[in-house]
């Protein structure tokens, strides 16, 4: 029987080689952190890698992505579906084993990490996942949610600012199932960090409320065990547990220091390692009794057994939130959702009314939520001015069965990341608030949750310069823009209630797509539609203002400019102008529908076209055409009421109604 030290250098072994074999990747961190991987997985983790997904299992995040081999190395060896091969195609296309840990790729990866510290923030909202799910289901005796959330992370990840803000967080939750391994090596890119990284990381941890346990040898599995048991003793506060290691640990040349960061050892120095470490095996060669001594499918399959048959004993006493937990984990809306959702959008239409559609957005929202018990979101503290509270919401802090409510406070980048979490944990369809101009606080938050990607509904409110007297720093003006050139992000700025309604569903059923709903400050008219229109407005784009006869020129429009756009049409009708207008409130949508649909909505014939938003404009000139406009803020806004704003930048009936002209003129 080898001893620990060898099922440690497993994971240096696998890991030294396939950087080497893809001459590219991070060999250091794996090394040093391998005694602590091996302690962690082969002794503690609760996981099956024959049923990598099953609900009850521990969740494993490594922050620091970039020693990505380390997590494939412990996957491989457990006997998860990712065989020797695709250790050796490390980095190489379409292989399992990217870069940097990648969600989807490779049975076990639990999230996409790399941009350093999201991987912490994403542990955050899984461990948050765990607990309002235990709230909420455990009851009558039976655990049936009960599993911790481990994370690795290191320097880099403690410097990120995101990191303060989800960690900040986490202790105000009391996250107690999530322990967090501190790789405390002094070393990163650019070499020893005491140059610029001074914090005391324990007496920050512990000022937000973790338990902090200090000073562990990250290379001794005895004081490594007795951590973990200090940190799963703790129920109420997460734990940070600071491992101090030695980076590339075993090579006798560059261990600790930053040559063994980001960059292949080199076949010297590698066969150097080997024999300091003991390990007289050819590259990418496991010995069977290690081999066979990592192989956890067995215990893995035993623990879902037990799992599985408390379950069972549960769905005997509690057979409806049974089946309710199932539905919940596996993502799929409650029975009747599509019809019910239907008829909820057609009342809406029905009875009218002009408000601002973040207002629309809170009559979705009490609309929908009461169908939905996995809904789960909050503001970056402005939840009074994103109208996101709705009349069932409860605070998860409350400790209740019912806690839905997450009060993020000014953290626009952690809560957009926590939420990829919630979502990627399953059980619940987060949502985030903040103004539409703060989303570039969380942009690259928004950006993994497409790459992920996972369900995460963000919501932004006060969409442009109608946002007034606040001036530019509030004023968004390329932020819708940016979001669409998000790929797999579907992006709905809506022109009334109606159409917040379609927005808010179409974002509800998206399984596997993140959206960002953008809604106005101001007050809007809710526009008159047949069932047709109505229907229609789920594709992204169509016509909602026919012309009487046909049509001179389209105008399209999104948002608060729909207002605008019909009443430039109007004004043109009465000078004998026939136009149509054309609401486009997801036109990236709109461009995913068949040829057919899109020549309905904008024919090709009828050239003289004219498009509105208050935002920047060149995204809109293939709407456009070679002979249409385009009428946009194409320079920051200032700080005056809105009414005059919009007069001041030329989002005016008259200039609009003058651009259709012009068009029409050059297309005579």
């Amino acid at each position: 029987m080898a001893n620990r030290t060898q099922f440690a250098n497993a994971i240096r072994a696998l890991s030294m080689d396939a950087v080497q074999q893809a001459n590219s990747g991070h060999p250091g961190m794996p090394m040093g952190m391998a005694d602590i991987a091996e302690v962690l997985w082969r002794d503690n983790l609760k996981h099956n890698p024959s049923n990598p997904g099953w609900p009850d299992r521990d969740r494993f995040v490594l922050s620091n992505g970039h020693g990505s081999m380390l997590l494939y190395s412990v996957l491989h060896l457990s006997g998860y579906d990712l065989p020797m091969s695709e250790i050796r195609n490390f980095r190489q296309l379409h292989s399992k084993t990217p870069g940097h840990p990648e969600f989807g790729e490779a049975p076990g990866v639990e999230t996409t990490t790399g941009p350093l510290g999201q991987g912490i923030a994403n542990a955050v909202g899984m461990a948050l996942a765990e607990k309002v799910l235990a709230d909420r289901f455990n009851r009558g005796g039976h655990e049936i949610v009960d599993h911790f959330t481990w994370v690795f992370l290191g320097d880099g990840c403690l410097m990120e600012g995101v990191s303060h803000e989800a960690c900040s967080l986490a202790g105000r939750f009391g996250l107690g199932k999530l322990i967090a391994f501190w790789d405390d090596n002094g070393i990163s890119i650019d070499g020893e960090v005491q140059g610029w990284f001074t914090d005391d990381t324990p007496a920050r941890f512990e000022a937000y409320g973790w338990q902090v346990i200090r000073g562990v040898d990250g290379h001794d599995p005895v004081e490594i065990q007795q951590a973990i048991d200090t940190a799963k003793a703790e129920s109420n506060r997460p734990t940070l547990i600071c491992a101090r290691t030695v980076i590339g640990f075993g090579s006798p040349n560059k261990q600790g220091t930053e040559a063994t960061h980001g960059a292949p050892l080199g076949a010297d120095e590698i066969e150097a390692t080997r024999k300091n470490l003991g390990w007289d095996f050819a590259p990418f060669e496991i010995p069977e009794n290690i081999a066979k001594a990592w192989d956890a499918r067995e215990a893995g399959a035993v623990a879902e057994t037990a799992w599985r048959s408390r379950f069972e004993t549960f769905r005997s006493d509690f057979a409806g939130l049974a089946d309710e937990f199932e539905r919940r984990m596996s993502g799929d809306l409650p029975a009747g959702w599509g019809e019910e959702s239907n008829r909820i959008i057609a009342e809406l239409q029905s009875k009218g009314g002009d408000v601002a559609t973040r207002k629309s957005s809170q009559i979705a929202l009490n609309a929908f939520g009461p169908l939905l018990p996995e809904l789960i979101g909050g503001s970056a503290d402005l939840a009074g001015s994103n109208n996101t509270i709705w009349s069932g919401s409860v605070d998860v802090n409350d400790g209740t069965e019912q806690g839905n409510y997450v009060y993020f406070g000014v953290r626009e980048f952690g809560m957009a990341a926590i939420c990829n979490g919630l979502g990627l944990h399953g059980g619940f369809i987060p949502y985030n608030a903040t103004f539409l101009v703060f989303s570039d606080y969380a942009r690259n938050a928004v950006r993994m949750s497409a790459l992920l990607p996972v369900r995460n509904i963000h919501v932004y409110t006060h969409d442009s310069i109608g946002l007034g007297e606040d001036g530019p720093t509030h004023q968004p003006v390329e932020h819708v823009a940016s979001l669409r050139l998000i790929p797999n992000l579907n992006v709905w700025r809506p022109c009334d209630t109606v159409e917040s309604a379609v927005a808010w569903k179409c974002a509800l059923e998206s399984k596997g797509t993140p959206t960002a709903l953008i809604f106005t400050r101001q007050g809007l008219p809710h526009q008159p539609r047949t069932s047709a229109q109505l229907e229609n407005v789920s594709r992204g784009g169509y016509v909602l203002l026919q012309a009487d006869e046909k049509a001179d020129a389209l105008i399209v429009a999104t948002g608060s400019e729909v207002k605008l756009a019909v009443e430039a049409a109007e004004t043109l009708s009465s000078d004998g102008v026939n136009v149509s207008v054309i609401s486009m409130p997801n036109p990236g949508l709109f461009m995913q529908q068949d040829a057919k649909y899109r020549e309905s909505v904008l024919p090709a014939a009828i050239t003289a076209r004219v498009v509105v938003e208050a935002g920047v404009s060149a995204a809109w000139a293939s709407f456009a055409g070679d002979r249409g406009r385009v009428i946009g803020v194409n320079r920051f806004g200032a700080s005056a009421p809105a009414s005059e704003l919009f007069e001041h930048y030329g989002l005016t009936v008259e200039n609009v109604s003058q651009a259709v002209r012009d068009s029409i003129a050059e297309n005579e």
